[in-house]
């Protein structure tokens, strides 16, 4: 099980729009491979970067609106959200390394 906690349409706004932190969310679905490889890679990156940023997953065959809102045509994508706007983001497998320099370039 992931440690890294889900967001629906229903609390979006609240978790991820609204929050005072930068907030990286992954779009992924159950059965996208290259999304698996990378759920640990980002609990990783979460792990490193505790209390400066948050990180939340979505799951886009739940929510397709949101994944639709933000453009995201494929996955694995992340989205770095910071004052409620996409800053950044990453789609497809990447290493570690790439995570984390994407974050770091937004986060203090």
């Amino acid at each position: 099980m992931s440690a890294i906690p889900d967001v629906t349409q229903t609390n979006f706004e609240s978790e991820v729009l609204q929050h005072s932190q930068p907030v990286l969310v992954d779009f992924w679905a159950p059965w996208c491979g290259p999304c698996r490889m990378l759920s640990p890679i980002v609990e990783k990156v979460a792990a490193a970067n505790s209390g400066k940023a948050k990180f939340v997953k979505l799951n886009t065959d739940e929510n397709p609106n949101l994944a639709g809102q933000y453009q995201v045509s494929g996955i694995p994508c992340l989205i770095l959200f910071k004052d409620g706007q996409p800053v950044d983001r990453i789609v497809g497998y990447v290493p570690e390394n790439v995570v984390s320099s994407m974050l770091g370039k937004h986060v203090a």
